[in-house]
């Protein structure tokens, strides 16, 4: 199965959770420039649950909008700030925010491919770190994919009211 369908199936998965539970979702992303959020837009009725998403390629958007402290932005902590950042902006529930290093050089003394994953869900922070492989459209393809799997465990892990 090729990775479009891999995070189509995915995002389906977070459409019918985050609709059973009326849930809403942000995202904040960096290196991925929108691709979470074009990915998580085109689930089944996003327009009932997909807040939206803050596109935060400068550190200054990330410290002026998303809230995120001023230094490193290649961190757990910056990906843990955006995603509260976005759900405090947008009145969401649920998030997932992704920073890191696309490539193909290395930023902040961290090598190409790394990446940080974090979700927020009902307050719950979760933040994952990542080294994928290969040139950087490959490194923001599977950072999509990673992110909207997660966000879709994370959504899995909730209780239920």
């Amino acid at each position: 199965m090729q990775q479009d369908a891999v995070v189509g199936d995915v995002v389906e998965q977070i459409a019918s959770i985050a609709a059973e539970r009326s849930l809403t979702v942000a995202c904040a992303e960096s290196l991925t420039a929108g691709a979470i959020a074009s990915a998580l837009a085109r689930g089944e009725g996003a327009a009932s649950w997909f807040a939206g998403g803050v596109v935060s390629y400068m550190s200054e958007v990330k410290f002026q909008v998303l809230g995120v402290a001023e230094g490193p932005v290649v961190t757990a902590s910056c990906a843990e700030e955006m995603a509260r950042g976005v759900n405090a902006l947008l009145g969401s529930r649920a998030s997932v925010a992704v920073t890191g290093v696309g490539g193909p050089g290395e930023e902040e003394g961290e090598p190409p491919g790394t990446v940080f994953i974090a979700t927020c869900v009902e307050d719950r922070i979760d933040v994952t770190r990542h080294l994928f492989e290969g040139d950087p459209p490959s490194v923001l393809e599977q950072t999509t994919a990673a992110a909207c799997a997660r966000l879709l465990d994370r959504l899995r892990a909730m209780p239920t009211l």
